[in-house]
């Protein structure tokens, strides 16, 4: 099976492939490059080491290089930045599939996928395809198959086996064991986050947090959806704020005050005089 998801850093298929892995706490990485921008700004908290140059061929190429294959998924022919990656694939010697949604369906396309990694033995699997703004659709796709992958590597799915052909209940006992308080919860986030967020994170004021920051609160969102029917978690939440919650955004708007309090203990830039 799997054991990593490494993607680059734009919206789309890259983002949605690192929001797949984040949902079931599975490890994912990657290299971005310099000043960590995209098409819609700074990217969100995920996982990945920035380049020392803005160059996104060489964050291509390097994503290539550290994986042991790479599926590229699109409506279509490749183009641009897929095309790209396809062509440093072949010239790395790294196995390359291409998923065409055009000519295979979504709910089949995992176990392609899952077939592939078993006959190529990947372990670190790269992920690529068109960015948002090129492909509307592309997001919700990849993300559903990319969760699809992940499950069948957690049941050890055979070669040409369906997410269907297992029970919920075979998936469900293989995930991590969801936290039940809310110090629990930022316990996690917090391990899951590097030194640089924390400091970021710990130095901003908390409205800024919460309404300025909302990639960062969608990364913490994501990272909630596998805890959806989570009562402990949500009654730790209710008991915290002391007042009613509606749904998991008000959840996850307690979790982040109070992963910003402890940070601001450990983390808060003091002047030294």
């Amino acid at each position: 099976m799997i054991q990593k998801i490494i993607s680059g850093d734009q919206t789309g298929a890259y983002q949605a492939a690192f929001d797949a892995a984040i949902k079931y706490n599975f490890p994912h990485g990657g290299w971005i490059p310099k000043d960590r921008k995209t098409e819609d700004g700074r990217l969100p908290e995920y996982k990945l080491q920035e380049m020392s140059t803005d160059s996104y061929k060489e964050r291509t190429e390097q994503n290539v290089i550290d994986s042991h294959g790479t599926v590229i998924i699109s409506h279509g022919k490749l183009t641009g930045g897929s095309k790209l990656t396809e062509k440093l694939a072949e010239k790395h010697r790294r196995p390359c599939l291409h998923i065409d949604l055009y000519n295979t369906p979504v709910f089949m396309a995992s176990s392609q996928i899952n077939t592939w990694v078993i006959l190529h033995k990947i372990e670190t699997l790269n992920v690529a395809g068109p960015r948002a703004s090129k492909d509307p659709d592309i997001y919700k796709n990849v993300k559903y198959i990319i969760e699809g992958v992940i499950l069948l590597g957690l049941v050890n799915a055979k070669s040409g086996e369906y997410l269907t052909d297992y029970d919920m209940e075979d998936y469900l006992k293989k995930l991590p064991v969801p936290p039940k308080t809310v110090d629990e919860a930022v316990d996690s986030l917090i391990s899951d986050l590097d030194l640089k967020s924390r400091v970021v994170i710990a130095n901003m004021d908390l409205d800024d947090l919460v309404n300025l920051h909302s990639n960062l609160f969608v990364y913490f969102k994501n990272a909630f959806d596998t805890w959806s029917g989570n009562t402990e978690l949500m009654e730790s939440c209710r008991f915290i704020s002391r007042k009613p919650l509606e749904n998991e955004d008000d959840a996850t708007s307690v979790i982040m005050a109070i992963l910003w309090k402890k940070l601001r203990d450990t983390h808060l830039l003091r002047v030294v005089k």
